[in-house]
């Protein structure tokens, strides 16, 4: 069955077929552009029984949009992957209107990191070239910590010409500005605005919702997703909920009065709470952004929730109760669910498209989705202009999106989503945990080695590219030549303060993060998912090497 098939109606109640649509965008400012990572100037399921409703048919267009629509393109989503995608294609010339049932701006559960490439993609947009924006905090460099031994810090490396640094930026403010580009390119943009159906009718696709003002509907020749991990859009599309194995979590705090270099993100990983892992990310005026993620499959079965979890954490962390020694919580903790990369999975049908978190662009490894967000919002943007110029809105032919997220992203995504598949059995944890000492071991003395492993964590550069034989040769031979197996170094540092490791805290301490017998069933479902994700790694693994074996013939 096709994905356009299964691109159905979201609720039961029809929208007011009354309702005036949207109004019209404005000249063009921008052109989209196709490809991989824009550099920056030189200068820095059960499925519905259903299948997709026929709506009742909106007002045709006030002047400005195309006759018989409300407009061109409906977005639903105003965070940076469609606001994004409403700026390259209002600039274009097409009336866009932007959908949120939030008003901007707008707070937004996130690790706020903004890397390299995420900025070149912002300054393509305009966002970067404001006071404000300037005033971010920039990160050079992110220290590694296990159970409270300090393993290294990771310079952000400089990759063609992008900058070699991040920015932590609270959505508050990202958010806020990449909408506002879409504004000033012409783009409509309607808060406050909660989608509850959408459907296909002859030659459109329809929208509608309700708001403060009442129900309302808008017809389009096109639709892009861009809604979050909960998408409307994208359960509409696939006719299922997200798998839970594709699903992490996650919560965070904002802190002020922080200890430590407002340019060192700190990530924290131990044994109470592996695979999940905890960071520390300074905003600047001593705040920083606080939070733990981890693996729903892998979450503990306990009473307590994350947010316990992350406070046992920063009590009994020796890093994080060292920079948070006299600082203040600002708000709530607060968590939100998360949608990860799966290939399996349709991003585009017959008149949508899905972007960003609705189109689980998020690196199940270390939850980064920002960047991935920004290039979604381009490649659609690019395969929407043309397709809208020339009619083609069919499945068929924005299938052409699908190809270039799998072109650009499936071979590291394969990589991320196999090393997960793997730690999901804690009953390994001693092994894993022994690994990420050797890793780090090995970049403490090998620059190379290191500016590949900064790469691929920051997503600057391929795993099939920056990772290969050599790496792994010289991951064994750290494996071999570390003392002890691979045990902590002790620093002569005082207790409960970086460099001096920490005793393993209690599972009853932390929120009962240890690990239970696993079944036979948990067993052979942990061992048939590792061996999944390992042959679609191997299947990536082949195409990027016939690809460059194709490249070296021609």
């Amino acid at each position: 069955m096709s994905a356009s098939a299964r691109f159905r109606r979201v609720a039961s109640g029809k929208a007011d077929a009354n309702v005036a649509g949207a109004g019209p965008a404005g000249s063009a400012r921008q052109n989209s552009g196709a490809g991989g990572t824009v550099h920056p100037p030189a200068d820095p399921n059960v499925r519905p029984k259903s299948w997709w409703a026929t709506a009742r048919s909106a007002r045709p267009a006030r002047a400005g949009g195309t006759l018989g629509y409300d407009c061109d393109v409906v977005v639903v989503g105003g965070g940076p992957a469609g606001a994004a995608a409403a700026a390259r294609l209002a600039g274009a010339g097409f009336a866009t209107v932007v959908v949120d049932r939030a008003s901007f701006p707008r707070d937004k559960v996130c690790g706020d990191f903004v890397g390299p490439a995420a900025l070149a993609e912002l300054a393509d947009l305009g966002v970067t070239g404001t006071a404000a924006f300037a005033a971010t905090n920039t990160i050079g460099e992110c220290a590694l910590h296990l159970n409270g031994d300090r393993l290294g810090a990771l310079a952000i490396p400089q990759v063609d010409g992008l900058p070699g640094y991040g920015r932590v930026i609270p959505r508050w403010h990202l958010d806020a500005w990449v909408l506002d580009a879409a504004r000033h390119a012409g783009a409509r943009v309607l808060g406050g605005q909660k989608v509850t159906a959408v459907a296909r009718v002859p030659g459109a696709v329809t929208v509608g919702g309700h708001g403060a003002a009442g129900p309302w509907q808008l017809r389009a020749r096109l639709l892009l997703g861009a809604d979050g991990s909960n998408s409307v859009i994208a359960r509409a599309l696939r006719g299922t909920v997200p798998p839970r194995q594709d699903r992490i979590v996650a919560v965070r705090a904002y802190f002020d009065d922080v200890a430590g270099p407002a340019g060192q993100a700190d990530v924290c990983l131990g044994s109470a709470a592996f695979p999940g892992y905890c960071w520390l990310f300074p905003c600047g005026g001593g705040r920083a952004n606080v939070g733990v993620g981890m693996v729903v499959s892998t979450y503990p079965r306990t009473g307590r929730n994350l947010r316990a979890l992350l406070l046992a954490l920063i009590d009994q962390d020796a890093l994080l109760r060292h920079r948070l020694r006299g600082a203040r919580l600002r708000g709530k903790i607060l968590g939100c669910p998360l949608t990860t990369y799966n290939p399996r999975l349709p991003l585009a049908g017959d008149r949508v498209m899905l972007l960003g978190d609705a189109a689980g662009l998020i690196n199940p490894l270390n939850g980064e989705g920002i960047q991935y967000a920004l290039h979604s919002a381009r490649w659609a943007a690019g395969i929407a202009a043309g397709g809208l110029a020339s009619g083609r809105l069919d499945a068929a032919s924005l299938g052409a999106y699908e190809q270039r997220v799998h072109h650009h992203l499936r071979h590291d995504m394969a990589f991320s989503r196999f090393i997960v598949a793997l730690i999901r059995n804690r009953h390994l944890n001693p092994v894993w945990l022994r690994a990420l000492r050797v890793i780090a071991a090995r970049a403490s003395t090998d620059p190379d080695y290191a500016y590949r492993a900064g790469c691929v964590a920051t997503g600057l550069a391929p795993a099939t590219t920056a990772l290969g034989p050599g790496m792994a040769a010289k991951t064994a031979r750290q494996a071999m030549a570390s003392p002890r197996n691979g045990a902590p170094r002790r620093h002569p540092a005082r207790r409960g303060q970086p460099g001096h490791p920490t005793p393993d805290p209690s599972p009853s301490k932390t929120g009962g993060t240890g690990t239970h017998a696993l079944t036979p069933r948990e067993f052979a479902d942990w061992a048939a998912g590792a061996g999944q994700a390992l042959t679609e790694l191997t299947t990536q693994l082949t195409r990027a090497k016939l690809v460059s074996v194709r490249g070296h013939v021609r």
